[in-house]
């Protein structure tokens, strides 16, 4: 089928900003359909009818004019945090054609003098806030699509308490057109209210002492509120390497405890995906402040005890099994659920822990490894290694069934 719908990405300058191309589309189309503001933007001359978007959104109305020429309205480049991601999710590539304008992303990077490819980008439209955590570290630079005119002081404000009071913030307000404005300041010393909604904010971020987190796994023990039920920081790195995570991946995090697994597995990559299962009430609290500060608020808790907590969970790629692998039935469960060619590793500390992994790998193979740690502490006038507790690793793939393997082999 020819294609019947064109998205236009529009600015603040409006229809007589657009390209020839852009113009001729909507003067042709039956139809043009976007928010209201950018209905506004065109002029009388434009003959289809206009339909804002319904609320709530729903693309199912548009479906309905298929055959017909139709518009859609999108601010700067549609397929950049925009409508023309979600549309083309639903309607198929040769029945959607895409002419895109200047994001406010590229504005601002413009107007900032960055290199658009050397700078981290979040959107807060939908997401929280929380999320934007996840890209403080000293010296990086982040353009934040704001959700509002309130979202600047939100972002300030998360910056001071995070220790980047030092960050650079510059505010554009309707990038492109005639009402263009830009305000500097810093974060610790922001205080203007008077933000129109539509807004993006670049940040310069400057770290105080000990704010900037490293990118490597393996985050320090103390940046996890706990109550000492914690994988500590060099065997969490190994676990996380054993896991492997890989771009949206699916981890199920059983017997989290303060969730570091769960979190260190989701900042690996921003599309991994993360289900933290812990039943006990002060430790689900910690993995509910953990991924907010840690800049994950996406992971799942899930509150209860494995493995009647995992009926109905989407099935993983990976399983962390931190605490509970002598509980009847949770090893076999957390197999059951685990997609073919997915991981599953489990850790014990105690000799009913290890026995069951024994046995374990007995049955599916896979490898176990003991981890024995000491680190120098006082005795006396002299150093000596103290020892923490022996660690037994197991690491098992789950190999494709009988039917799979038959099938693959026939292709």
């Amino acid at each position: 089928m020819k294609a019947w719908l064109t998205v236009v990405g529009i600015g603040e300058d409006g229809f007589f900003g657009l390209g020839r191309t852009a113009r001729r589309a909507l003067l042709d189309a039956s139809v043009v359909v976007g928010g209201e503001r950018h209905l506004a933007m065109l002029p009388g001359r434009i003959r289809a009818r206009r339909e804002p978007w319904p609320k709530p959104f729903d693309v199912a109305r548009l479906e309905a004019y298929r055959g017909t020429p139709v518009c859609v309205l999108a601010s700067g480049d549609p397929m950049l945090f925009g409508v023309g991601s979600t549309l083309a999710r639903v309607i198929p590539p040769a029945e959607m054609r895409v002419i895109s304008g200047p994001s406010s992303l590229s504005l601002a990077a413009a107007r900032m003098g960055w290199p658009l490819q050397d700078v981290a980008v979040l959107s807060l439209v939908g997401r929280p806030l929380a999320s934007l955590n996840a890209q403080l570290r000293d010296g990086a630079r982040v353009l934040v699509m704001s959700r509002d005119g309130v979202s600047p002081s939100e972002i300030a404000k998360l910056l001071n308490e995070r220790g980047f009071g030092a960050t650079a913030m510059s505010v554009f307000e309707h990038l492109g057109g005639p009402l263009e404005r830009r305000i500097d300041a810093q974060a610790e010393t922001w205080h203007d209210d008077t933000i129109a909604d539509l807004n993006i904010v670049a940040l310069t971020c400057r770290a105080g002492s000990g704010a900037s987190l490293p990118l490597t796994i393996g985050l320090p023990d103390t940046v996890f509120m706990n109550d000492g039920q914690l994988t500590k920081r060099d065997v969490r790195a190994m676990t996380l390497a054993r896991l492997a995570p890989a771009p949206g991946a699916l981890l199920w995090d059983v017997g989290a405890g303060c969730g570091s697994i769960g979190i260190e597995w989701m900042r690996s990559h921003p599309t991994c995906r993360a289900i933290a299962i812990e039943s006990d009430a002060r430790r689900q609290a910690f993995i509910t402040h953990n991924r907010d500060v840690l800049g994950v608020p996406g992971l799942r808790l899930v509150e209860g005890r494995a493995p009647e907590a995992l009926a109905g969970l989407p099935a993983p790629d990976a399983i962390f099994i931190g605490g509970g692998v002598t509980v009847p039935g949770v090893l076999q469960a957390c197999w059951s659920s685990l997609r073919e060619g997915g991981r599953l590793v489990a850790n014990a500390v105690t000799l009913q822990g290890e026995a069951a992994l024994v046995e374990w790998r007995s049955r599916h193979g896979g490898t176990l490894t003991r981890i024995a740690m000491s680190e120098a502490q006082p005795l006396g006038g002299f150093d000596t290694w103290r020892g923490a507790l022996p660690i037994t690793l197991l690491d098992v793939t789950k190999a494709a069934s009988l039917d799979e393997a038959a099938s693959i082999d026939q292709r």
